[in-house]
């Protein structure tokens, strides 16, 4: 009965996405709902936060209801993120950049907002990207370890199961190095995984899927992330999960 609940649960959200023109997150948001429920995550680290459209899917799609902590470094994107958070009281937002160090960095301000990232353009990128991913403005912005942040964050402290997410635009590896001690007491991670690289210095998907096994890290689910970009794949976001919570025999369904 429980497999025909979830069944009947994925099709509608199928159909509800599909009508708003968001069939291309149906993979993200089906892998999460399981994820979330099955490891019980109660705090979700939200990396380059944007306006907030992946907590507002987390609270709209997957209906998670425990705590949120959203960094973005961009003082203009962030106000209309601390607006999209609003009254919602699990849900924290920090005008902060997560890196590797302590300290300013210059943050590149693209065309496109979304594409914002302390990395530079890569050089040749096709047409579609290269208006898109213009540096129009660079800014200096605070940045931190989560090593540094996370022991002092008050909504963080009662936390028991946390899923560490990041959309850092070609920046992924930097916030893991500067969370190396954290990461240990993550249940999951979520991370861009990037077959064609539109940053300069950027990690691609293989040596990001290495770098998490050796922080202790395996594969849960992997969705492309493509929507506007056919025939190019893109990029790739991947769900990863504790090695150790993988052993114990079969995993129930949720």
């Amino acid at each position: 009965m429980a497999r025909y609940r979830r069944e009947l649960r994925d099709r509608w959200l199928a159909v509800r996405l599909g009508l708003a023109g968001r069939q291309h997150q149906y993979g993200e948001i089906v892998a999460l709902r399981r994820f979330i429920a099955h490891f019980a995550i109660d705090c979700v680290i939200d990396v380059g936060a944007n306006a907030g459209q992946y907590a507002t899917m987390l609270r709209r799609d997957v209906k998670f209801g425990g705590t949120i902590l959203s960094f973005e470094p961009n003082p203009v994107v962030c106000a209309a993120l601390e607006r999209a958070a609003g009254k919602d009281s699990n849900w924290h937002v920090y005008n902060i950049a997560l890196s590797d160090r302590d300290g300013e960095a210059e943050f590149n301000i693209m065309a496109a907002d979304q594409f914002s990232s302390l990395n530079r353009p890569d050089q040749g990128l096709e047409a579609i990207f290269a208006e898109r991913n213009r540096v129009t403005e660079t800014v200096r912005v605070p940045c931190a370890r989560l090593d540094s942040l996370l022991p002092d964050l008050m909504p963080a402290r009662d936390a028991r199961a946390f899923l560490l997410k990041m959309d850092t635009q070609g920046h992924d590896a930097q916030v893991c190095s500067g969370a190396s001690a954290v990461l240990r007491h993550m249940t999951g991670v979520q991370t861009e995984l990037a077959v064609r690289p539109l940053y300069a210095g950027a990690t691609d998907y293989r040596t990001m899927i290495a770098l998490l096994a050796e922080a202790g890290f395996v594969p849960n689910a992997i969705f492309a992330n493509n929507k506007g970009h056919f025939p190019l794949l893109v990029e790739l976001d991947g769900l990863f999960v504790r090695a150790e919570l993988t052993l114990g025999g079969n995993v129930p369904i949720v």
